[in-house]
């Protein structure tokens, strides 16, 4: 049982602590750091002794790992704390920004030799991981185009909240929907090369309504389209295109596969609690169990494509990736 702390109660960050605590196995919550005075008894209702500061665990030596679900900003600075005082860091995406920051946290954890993991839980959706291992295992043939929308409402939940802050949140909803998209494009695609992008608003935060829409390019060749839009109902899709077949996640269980001369077969998938699997899983590296499914040189990638998707947002033009 890997013993943790929480840093940030806010929505997901209690969205965290309810996947695993009582409930897992393989790590608990011992202690949470929230300057909030309403997160208290959040905390205490859970068992945990709530501190304003971060030092306070980076401290305690019962603490084998920290879980940061706060202000993409705070990353970089947390991170290299964590990994300075030999804790094991979980970190909600994006793991950082910008792609230099981003491998300033991957060669830190590195140095000291702590585990890393990443929040990317829809990787570990029913729905997605079967899609990839139909890509992987050549069933779809070769990997011509990827599609891909990811909207929902949680924008007008966040009014009055960091999250309104376009330092913070870039790109409309690119940050907070629309990178689950992107992640799942660079697992199945491998690498960005370049893309071309627009961001339309009609209405400012705190209450935004505005679209993305992205054109992509990946090394491999592959073609993708992505969009996601603030402020309407919860939509997940990722359909990715082969030679001799398509196959197409629709929310978290569904799965359409498509093949020549076929009728379209529809997949029901179980579902399970992806916060839970993802921090389990990083409770197994920290253990040696086994190696955390994402590793630092795709959590690069994927930043990498980020950060050239919002500069491409900002400019109104074609961004290409530079490493």
């Amino acid at each position: 049982m890997i013993d943790a702390s929480i840093v940030g109660l806010g929505r997901w960050g209690r969205n965290l602590v309810e996947s695993i605590q009582g409930k897992s196995t393989r790590m608990r919550f011992v202690r949470a750091v929230d300057p909030a005075e309403g997160a208290r008894a959040f905390a205490a209702a859970r068992g945990m002794p709530l501190d304003a500061e971060f030092g306070a665990v980076l401290s305690d030596d019962s603490v084998q790992a920290v879980v940061l679900a706060t202000p993409h900003s705070a990353h970089l600075p947390q991170v290299l704390a964590a990994a300075a005082a030999g804790k094991h860091v979980f970190c909600e995406k994006p793991l950082a920004l910008t792609l230099a920051d981003a491998q300033l946290i991957v060669d830190a954890c590195r140095d000291a030799g702590v585990v890393l993991g990443l929040g990317a839980n829809r990787r570990l959706w029913s729905s997605m991981q079967s899609l990839r291992r139909l890509v992987e295992h050549g069933e779809l043939g070769e990997l011509l185009h990827l599609e891909g929308n990811y909207s929902n409402e949680n924008s007008n939940n966040a009014t009055g909240t960091w999250r309104d802050d376009t330092a913070e949140s870039p790109g409309g909803g690119m940050t907070g929907a629309g990178l689950h998209i992107l992640d799942t494009f660079v697992q199945l695609a491998g690498p960005l090369k370049r893309a071309h992008g627009q961001l339309l608003s009609r209405k400012p935060a705190p209450e935004p309504l505005d679209t993305v829409s992205v054109v992509l390019e990946f090394q491999s060749g592959v073609s993708g389209l992505l969009g996601t839009v603030r402020a309407t109902p919860l939509f997940w899709r990722v359909h990715a295109f082969g030679a001799l077949g398509s196959a197409e996640s629709v929310g978290e269980t569904e799965l359409v596969v498509r093949r020549s001369g076929a009728q379209p077969e529809r997949l029901q998938l179980p579902a399970f609690d992806s916060l839970r699997a993802e921090l389990d899983a990083f409770a197994d590296a920290i253990e040696g169990r086994a190696r955390f499914p994402i590793t630092p040189h795709q959590m690069l990638e994927t930043v990498a494509a980020f950060e050239t998707v919002i500069k491409s947002l900002a400019g109104g033009d074609t961004a290409t990736v530079r490493r």
